[in-house]
């Protein structure tokens, strides 16, 4: 992967000034958002690897793509097909940008693995709260203490 690692993975939905030791937008740990700007380069490129990895097994498994040219083309149509992220990572952009107007997420070359997980909204949903799911786990195992 090829990016600035001074960009900061916020999302500007931060939950830790409400005392939660993993944000609920980004799903960085609350010590990570606070000493942010004072990490080294290698120390933000571990984070977005932690994160990156976190995002791409949950993208992997809700999604499943069954038409690479339709999925293709709707990233084009959308800006998203920017080749350094990887698929899962310009799915989950997808998901998280557009889901509200995906009717059918075969219309972009996407299938859900869950048949009681359907919708594009439903997909995005679930791949976000496993992704907090494994977050909090990593910072329980990491650091011996209880999320909650």
């Amino acid at each position: 992967m090829v990016f600035d690692p001074r960009r900061t993975p916020c999302v500007g939905i931060c939950s830790t000034t409400y005392g939660d030791l993993v944000c609920r937008g980004c799903k960085r740990f609350a010590h990570e958002i606070v000493q942010w700007n004072g990490y080294s380069d290698d120390q933000r490129v571990r984070v977005w690897r932690r994160l990156d990895s976190l995002r791409d097994g949950c993208v992997a498994e809700f999604v499943a793509v069954v038409d690479l040219a339709r999925l293709n083309t709707t990233l084009m149509q959308c800006r998203l097909d920017i080749d350094w992220q990887s698929q899962s990572a310009r799915i989950y952009e997808l998901l998280r940008r557009r889901a509200r107007v995906i009717a059918d997420l075969k219309e972009v070359g996407l299938q859900a693995r869950k048949a009681t997980i359907v919708s594009a909204v439903d997909v995005r949903d679930a791949i976000d709260a496993e992704m907090m799911l494994r977050s909090r786990a990593a910072y329980e195992h990491s650091f011996h203490t209880p999320v909650d």
